[in-house]
């Protein structure tokens, strides 16, 4: 019966000398797991993007004034002077400074899609 006893009691030595160090290893992941998770968190953006999309709306008081024009004279025009033209229009950039911009699937014939490269439009499409 003592020999039993002795090994009952090293063996439950051993397993609290485990679940100890079982304790300390689920402690240390919970650290780094709630580290990760903070460093995922939402960071607000280091500087602001300048003309975020999408640019133009429809239904404006004023109307879209770009279309007493051709698309094509947009062409060659400043960006400054594009966006001007098209105040009152719905439009958007679909490349900019070699920057593919997101788009969307819809097919909107009213809607200007402008590429600008160097600071100037180089094409305009329409949907």
């Amino acid at each position: 019966m003592t020999l039993l006893r002795r090994q009952s009691t090293r063996h439950l030595s051993v397993l609290r000398s485990v679940s100890r160090r079982m304790s300390g290893h689920v402690a240390a992941s919970a650290l780094v797991f709630s580290t990760v998770v903070a460093g995922c968190a939402a960071q607000p953006p280091a500087a602001p993007v300048a003309n975020p999309g999408p640019q133009g709306s429809r239904g404006t008081p004023e109307g879209c004034q770009a279309d007493k024009l051709g698309d094509d004279a947009l062409i060659g025009k400043t960006e400054a002077d594009a966006i001007a033209l098209l105040k009152g229009c719905a439009w958007r950039f679909g490349n900019r400074e070699g920057q593919s911009m997101p788009g969307t699937m819809d097919y909107n014939p009213q809607r200007r899609t402008l590429d600008v490269l160097g600071g100037k439009v180089t094409a305009v499409r329409r949907g």
